[in-house]
């Protein structure tokens, strides 16, 4: 894209922020820091008549979706028992368009509202086509296999038939638009007829199937009109003010934002903490230190290193548990139980035991650290990179009559997502005839790691929806803001 495009898209990401300084600027000199600090309120605000309302209600620049899948290398070796071996390919770019709609404003200073999403894929942006074949794990054959394990011997038995009748496969082979967007699997159909409501799929299975042209849930927040100490804070969610998937009423709470906007006046002694519905838990950044981006000053945020450390490293996340090794958090409770893990991408910051399991990743700062760079006046993220992986666990069950066990691997990297994307490379597509994967036992493997990051005044979304056996596990995704 020409430089006139890009500077003409520079100039839209920083739309609001100029606006408001510009609203604000000219008058700042003269103007008391008490009748500063009504100007901004009354512009950070979610009301019609606030600068930010248009932003707010509906991102005013391109916001991309970058996917990074974990190709599969040597499958038949680990059906032996050999260590597992991923390379990463993509980005595979998305376009992702959010607006949200059936906004109410209530009585109580809240208002109300569904975020709905959809994709359209960016072939001059990806290093790949949607026709790529990807070699990852069968989540279906695998993740079914370990919430069997504590069944009755003769439903094990019949699983073990239909495996074996339907031709399912340990690994497959699949392009990058089936991985996405779903394919027929006679699975589905099966589980579904004799284990109603185990999967939330009915039709097509795939990564995002579910994501696109979807919400993300009722929201309820405060509007800071009439209560500005309470400006974008959650009220409640799908009508809830807490969650019961977790053991503790920590864990449970829905604590921060929506993910959109903070409160302004941010100081170093503030933090950020947002409800991620995909998450199914709230999560809380810390600061780190200021910067400076495209001449606005900014706060960085940053994950800690507890996180998603598990209840002996750090006892508040006892409630997450039960827990494996420490960097992995466990959410099979708000993924219908399947054994899914979530954690930053290639298990950065995690029990090197994890990434060294599985050859191919490379967990660094730089690529896999979660941060969010805000204007402290306004509250408004000006970039950030959200980066979140989920991984499928999978080991040997007693009963099921898959190919032998391969070695236990914590966790097996399928895709990852993230904002915004790091710098492509080339990988070897597998053809479209390649041979059938054989058959393999479940076992512990990351999936996918998930992450937004927007660059410019606009308002982050850290969502990482991944199923149970399906998405944050094998695919990466990476986002960015206006970038051309």
């Amino acid at each position: 894209m020409g430089s006139r495009s890009r500077a003409r898209q520079v100039a839209a990401a920083l739309g609001f922020v100029g606006l408001l300084l510009a609203a604000l600027g000219a008058v700042m000199i003269v103007m008391v820091p008490s009748i500063i600090k009504q100007q901004v309120l009354k512009n950070v605000r979610i009301d019609p008549s606030s600068l930010s309302f248009n932003m707010w209600k509906e991102i005013p620049v391109p916001f991309y979706l970058s996917v990074y899948f974990f190709d599969v290398i040597n499958p038949n070796e680990i059906l032996q028992g050999q260590k597992p071996q991923v390379r990463e390919r993509g980005p595979y770019v998305y376009r992702e368009f959010r607006h949200k709609s059936n906004i109410t404003f209530n009585d109580n200073d809240t208002v109300s509202f569904l975020e709905y999403r959809s994709y359209q894929f960016q072939p001059h942006k990806s290093r790949g086509l949607e026709s790529d074949y990807i070699v990852i794990p069968n989540i279906l054959v695998l993740s079914a296999s370990v919430m069997m394990e504590d069944r009755p011997m003769s439903l094990k038995l019949i699983m073990t038939f239909a495996f074996s009748a339907l031709g399912e496969r340990a690994f497959v082979n699949r392009t990058v638009g089936e991985i996405m967007w779903g394919y027929e699997d006679p699975l589905i159909h099966l589980i579904n007829k004799y284990f109603p409501n185990m999967f939330p799929f009915k039709g097509k299975f795939g990564l995002f199937a579910e994501l696109n042209n979807s919400d993300s849930g009722l929201f309820t927040v405060f509007t800071g009109v009439k209560d500005f100490s309470r400006i974008h804070l959650v009220d409640k969610w799908n009508g809830l003010s807490k969650v019961n998937f977790w053991h503790s009423d920590q864990c449970n709470m829905i604590n921060g934002t929506s993910g959109q906007m903070w409160a302004p006046f941010m100081t170093p002694e503030s933090s950020l903490e947002f409800y991620s519905p995909e998450a199914c838990r709230s999560m809380k950044l810390i600061y780190k230190e200021q910067g400076v981006f495209e001449g606005i000053p900014t706060f960085r945020f940053v994950a800690p290193n507890t996180l998603f450390a598990n209840g002996s490293v750090y006892p508040p996340n006892e409630g997450f548990c039960p827990c494996m090794e420490s960097g992995i958090q466990n959410v099979s409770t708000c993924r219908f139980n399947a054994p899914l893990f979530l954690s930053h991408p290639h298990f950065y910051n995690a029990d090197p035991v994890l990434a060294e399991a599985v050859s191919g990743l490379h967990p660094n700062t730089e690529e896999h650290s979660l941060f969010l760079d805000i204007h402290p006046v306004t509250g408004i993220p000006m970039n950030c990179s959200v980066k979140l992986q989920l991984s499928l666990y999978i080991k040997s069950v007693k009963g099921i009559g898959v190919p032998r066990m391969p070695r236990a691997s914590p966790a097996w990297p399928l895709s990852q997502t993230s904002f915004p994307a790091p710098t492509p490379h080339f990988f070897r597509t597998l053809s479209a005839d390649s041979p059938p994967v054989p058959k393999s036992e479940p076992s512990h493997l990351p999936l996918p790691h998930a992450c937004h990051t927007l660059h410019t005044p606009q308002y982050m979304f850290s969502r990482v929806h991944m199923y149970a056996d399906t998405l944050r596990d094998g695919a990466a995704a990476e986002g960015t803001w206006g970038e051309s």
